[in-house]
């Protein structure tokens, strides 16, 4: 696998950004719920140093905890009393002692009467920051046997969250480098990667043109002698070897022009309607030179009514050629069975060769541009690692689609589906 070491790098990298994000996270909660604790210590602090302020209790002694009886949500707060202060001392004092325990955010208070079963005013604090010309509205009535304060806050969560300023800042700030740091280590790895499939690129691609041309080369210095006029078998020989290598080197450019010209957009396809015994046999005729070579194997299969079948003849053509090709050079000894037929919906093309297979890790990437099989002990065969690629593309500008059977060591199966 390229780059696995990189890959793994990347990975742990990555997993490492999470898990701090996660921790981070994690303790802006925790700090949270802190700051929320506190301003419950807020409150008790404030509503004793009030106790001090104002005779509101007959038992003065009497533990502060037990006064603060019931919080109806997490913004009011009951304070029980035993006698009811008055309007202008409780206002001054509390808006007092809610600045001298840093309770900063607006609190609206109420003073219950147990006999009236109502609230004998109500008052609205701002605070330092709130316009105090707002008005307070009706705050929910709580029965009670007791008289009580009323404290509610209700922008308490806002002002614990902007307690917070310093830490959500910068755990804001911290997410996106991570953040960013984690896109870049991909990114990397996906040009680390780009890099390493266009040298496997080069490699092949000078390997294909190499070797024919060396052969070629040597061909042509054989021709160029004088004495060669006198043996005209040996001459002939040479001749095709020059020509079938010339054909080789033409397919090879045509693959690489087709594939440039597909990468600009969906292949145009001139659909038309012809039998397909027809276009197996074309595409053989193409590999001949191969398939002798090779000592190669073709059986066709089709009905005996034939199959007709509409599509783009050429296109279809060159991605039977890539198959059969394939065939071939991935087996030792190559059988190659191509089979048709059709379902009524349907038209299928078969192409199924004894060769090295394909494990079932490798299919989803097979029809990659650039990528390669492992081929285990075959370590002979090169090539660009874009003829499925190619293949695909073909079958998905018929709107087909194309199903892969293999088993390692018996063979592989292409099967090309196409709606009638």
């Amino acid at each position: 696998m390229r780059s696995s070491t990189l890959k793994w790098i990347v990975l742990t990298g990555t997993l490492v950004i999470a898990l701090i994000i996660a921790i981070q996270l994690y303790w802006l909660n925790h700090i949270y719920k802190l700051e929320q604790k506190q301003f419950g210590t807020n409150v008790v602090k404030c509503v004793r140093g009030l106790f001090e302020d104002i005779s509101l209790t007959n038992d003065p002694a009497g533990h502060l905890q037990q006064q603060i009886t019931v919080q109806p949500d997490a913004n009011t707060f009951i304070v029980r009393i035993d006698k009811l202060p008055p309007r202008e001392s409780f206002v001054n004092y509390l808006a007092q002692e809610l600045t001298d325990f840093d309770i900063l955010t607006a609190c609206k208070t109420a003073v219950y009467d147990k006999n009236s079963q109502q609230y004998i005013y109500q008052l609205y604090i701002p605070s330092p920051a709130t316009d105090s010309a707002l008005n307070i509205t009706d705050l929910a009535l709580y029965p009670a046997s007791y008289h009580y304060i009323l404290l509610h806050f209700p922008e308490r969560s806002r002002y614990i969250l902007s307690q917070m300023n310093f830490w959500i800042i910068g755990s804001i700030v911290l997410v996106l480098v991570l953040i960013g740091l984690a896109l870049s280590m991909f990114y990397f790895y996906k040009q680390k990667f780009l890099v390493e499939i266009q040298k496997d690129f080069v490699n092949n691609f000078t390997h294909e043109f190499k070797t024919p041309l060396a052969v070629m080369k040597i061909a042509g210095d054989v021709l160029s002698q004088p004495e060669i006029i006198k043996q005209p078998e040996r001459m002939s020989r040479y001749a095709s070897i020059i020509q079938n290598e010339t054909e080789h080197l033409q397919n090879q450019v045509e693959r690489l022009l087709k594939m440039a010209v597909s990468e600009k957009g969906n292949l145009n396809v001139e659909m038309q309607s012809f039998d397909v015994r027809e276009l197996i046999e074309q595409a053989v005729a193409k590999l001949q030179p191969l398939m002798e070579a090779s000592n190669a194997k073709i059986e066709i299969k089709v009905p005996e009514e034939g199959t007709v079948i509409t599509a783009d003849k050429a296109h279809l053509e060159l991605a039977i050629v890539n198959l059969i090709e394939n065939g071939i050079k991935y087996s030792g000894s190559p059988l190659i069975v191509i089979e048709t037929g059709n379902n009524g919906a349907e038209s299928f093309i078969a192409v199924k060769d004894n060769g090295v297979g394909i494990d079932k890790k490798y299919f989803r990437n097979i029809f990659k541009k650039f990528y390669r099989i492992p081929t285990g002990d075959v370590h002979n065969v090169k090539g660009f690692g874009l003829g499925l690629n190619f293949v695909k593309k073909i079958v998905d500008a018929h709107n087909g689609r194309i199903v892969v059977n293999s088993v390692p060591g018996i063979g592989t199966e292409f099967r090309i589906i196409i709606p009638v």
